[in-house]
């Protein structure tokens, strides 16, 4: 029952929630505190005063169905404590490695998460010496600030590079959906279905018009040479749920050069078809999902998968009960950390931020 992006029974619009944020290095100011209730104003990246919402910024949920599981008992979550200190791996130049869950526009919460983990100081530098951060990919729409996340990973990447360590990102769906709303806008392309354009695909999944307005060159250049795939030490590092990826090449490098090849060629109906396969889902979580998982590592190598793209409340079948005027600002989802799932071989980051959820920053591998 894989379901693509824009398809499903629609579900209440996203709340503003008050977010907690974790202690920091310096008391908080409390001339920082933001529209979310946060006593954390990011000091980078963002181009919104506090207390102030882009114009035409309209959150949203994800538009997914929700499927019930067919039991207890499969699933886990694990909890994960912060490490304020990342340390070098012993007997290793490399350091501890870092992955990034589906973030959304939500500027602030990412500040916040990766400032838990020391990943960056109370300033939003990079302050994690030689470690390694992942982001798994989908840095926009929904939330209010996608541009400003992007702008954020790119700084930090540069920052990580000159101390000795790096911050690395994946392209999600996401990022294929705004390269194509920008480049084909209402382009017909041929969706399998009948036709479809980029431009409605884009607002249908909580594309932000401020994010396009601000968006510039250096930010589609960028999106367009992010990898799809990625191995880090045994973990096999992924957007999406789907053994799609096999349709693209047999090893990681065939898929990055076949991915980057279709988005350097331009074509609307190409395009399309690489967004489309990569917003499939759920492949790994019922009957059949731990071999489907197999089938990857066996071509791509690692242990383990580690994805985003499903939010976790989804996969456990938790969401779909809501009203939309209930007035509880705290029935959202409990997420307390990654999601362990098919046998042990595949790991959700996608807290479901967009759902009242949480923003995941994990150190891998997982204990406990």
């Amino acid at each position: 029952m894989t379901q693509g992006a824009g398809q499903g029974p629609a579900v209440r619009t996203a709340t503003l929630r008050d977010f907690r944020v974790p202690p920091y290095a310096q008391a908080p100011d409390p001339a920082h505190t933001n529209a979310y209730g946060n006593n954390y104003a990011s000091p980078y990246g963002s181009a919104y005063a506090v207390d102030e919402e882009p114009e035409g910024y309209t959150p949203t949920q994800r538009d997914l169905p929700v499927i019930s599981r067919g039991g207890p008992g499969d699933t886990l979550q694990v909890a994960v404590e912060p490490a304020p200190e990342p340390k070098p791996a012993a007997g290793e130049g490399l350091g501890p490695l870092f992955v990034v869950g589906d973030v959304h526009g939500y500027l602030d919460e990412l500040y916040a998460a990766l400032a838990a983990q020391g990943l960056i100081d109370a300033e939003g530098h990079w302050a994690a010496g030689n470690a390694r951060l992942w982001f798994l990919g989908d840095f926009t729409d929904r939330g209010p600030d996608g541009i400003g996340v992007i702008d954020l990973v790119m700084r930090l990447s540069a920052e990580a590079a000159a101390a000795g360590g790096y911050c690395k990102a994946l392209m999600g769906n996401h990022e294929l959906l705004l390269i194509g709303a920008k480049r084909f806008g209402d382009t017909p392309v041929n969706s399998g279905a009948g036709t479809a354009t980029f431009q409605a695909a884009w607002l249908l999944n909580g594309g932000q018009k401020a994010d396009m307005d601000r968006l510039q060159d250096v930010h589609l250049q960028w999106m367009s040479r992010l990898d799809a795939v990625a191995l880090e030490d045994a973990h096999l590092l992924t957007h999406s749920d789907t053994t799609a990826y096999l349709d693209y090449g047999s090893t990681i490098e065939d898929v990055n050069d076949t991915v980057h090849a279709i988005l350097t060629r331009n074509d609307a109906d190409e395009c399309w078809d690489v967004f489309r396969k990569l917003t499939k889902r759920f492949a790994f979580r019922d009957e059949g999902g731990a071999q489907a998982v197999r089938e990857l590592l066996e071509a791509y190598g690692g242990e383990r998968i580690v994805h985003g793209h499903s939010p976790i409340p989804y996969l456990l079948g938790e969401v779909g009960n809501e009203s939309a005027d209930d007035g509880d600002d705290n029935s959202g989802p409990v997420v307390e950390g990654p999601h362990v799932y098919a046998d042990g071989l595949a790991i959700a980051m996608d807290g479901g931020v967009t759902m009242a959820g949480k923003l995941l920053v994990v150190q891998l591998p997982l204990h406990g």
